[in-house]
């Protein structure tokens, strides 16, 4: 990004005041970098690009928990088995995505340098609060790709240390225009959405330990697979589960595959006896 009349010399757009935002001083100098500011040639639609579908999130006992299938779509095709839909954006901050892929990626990498970036000018962390806007912008500086067929539908997860004990695990959901809506207890997006979100209203509740919340997850997913072809479960034979991590005030932590893997057998096995997942508590 060199602009300057020597070779390996900065030029003069690093050393011009301007705002903490990294998407903001691309957009300015080089924003050909920017894949959400790339816009399809008029009347073009975007088809046969692999999508993310499912991923939800749900609050417990001190903390917040997020998590994601693996499945990645290409119209009735399986593009892919093993996708990774949850990753983390800081130490106290997680982000998934349902959409289009590819730009979901790279808006992944690129929240990730943002978040980074303000703290490194500014010398203190975003709040969550200001976490959650700042992805709503970029989400809408992808409005018009949107508008083509490449949406993209994240999901953030984070442990708020300002907010008061026992809400200090936050969710915010968005929509493809960049509204930000903070959500509680619990929220799913993508296509299996509506069958996730059945299955969290029927057994979240306040409290819950990290392992029933997992549970509790894991659960959600399946009857999502089970309803929704575009979402995939846990995969027994090819060992390949979803992706859960935790946030707490020690940090994000990606649940170990092995753990992982101990409760989606428990949770099949459960569902060998009832099919149709446990019932709600009374």
């Amino acid at each position: 990004m060199a602009s300057g009349d020597h070779a390996g010399r900065l030029g003069e757009e690093f050393f011009t005041p301007g705002s903490s935002s990294f998407t903001e001083f691309l957009a300015a100098h080089r924003p050909e970098l920017l894949s959400t500011r790339r816009v399809l040639p008029d009347g073009v639609r975007a088809q046969g690009a692999p999508h993310g579908t499912t991923v939800l999130a749900l609050t417990y006992g001190n903390g917040v928990l997020i998590a994601g299938d693996r499945r990645a779509t290409m119209g009735n095709l399986i593009a892919q088995r093993d996708l990774e839909k949850v990753h983390p954006a800081d130490d106290h901050t997680a982000v998934a995505f349902a959409g289009s892929v590819g730009l979901a990626l790279d808006l992944v990498k690129l929240y990730q340098v943002e978040l980074n970036h303000f703290e490194k000018i500014e010398g203190i962390p975003m709040t969550l609060t200001a976490k959650a806007t700042r992805l709503a912008t970029m989400i809408r500086n992808n409005l018009g790709q949107a508008m083509q067929g490449l949406a993209v539908v994240p999901l953030l997860a984070g442990y708020d240390p300002a907010a008061p004990e026992g809400g200090r695990g936050r969710i915010f959901g968005f929509d493809v225009a960049g509204g930000r809506y903070e959500k509680y207890g619990f929220h799913a997006e993508g296509s299996g959405s509506p069958y996730a979100r059945g299955a969290l209203k029927k057994l979240f509740r306040p409290g819950m330990s990290r392992r029933e919340a997992t549970l509790t997850a894991l659960q959600a997913l399946y009857d999502a697979a089970d309803d929704d072809s575009a979402t995939g479960g846990p995969d027994l034979t090819r060992r390949i589960y979803p992706v859960v991590s935790v946030i707490t005030g020690d940090g994000y932590e990606r649940l170990s595959e092995a753990e992982t893997e101990e409760l989606s057998r428990e949770m099949a096995e459960q569902r060998r006896g009832r099919p149709d997942g446990p019932n709600a508590g009374v």
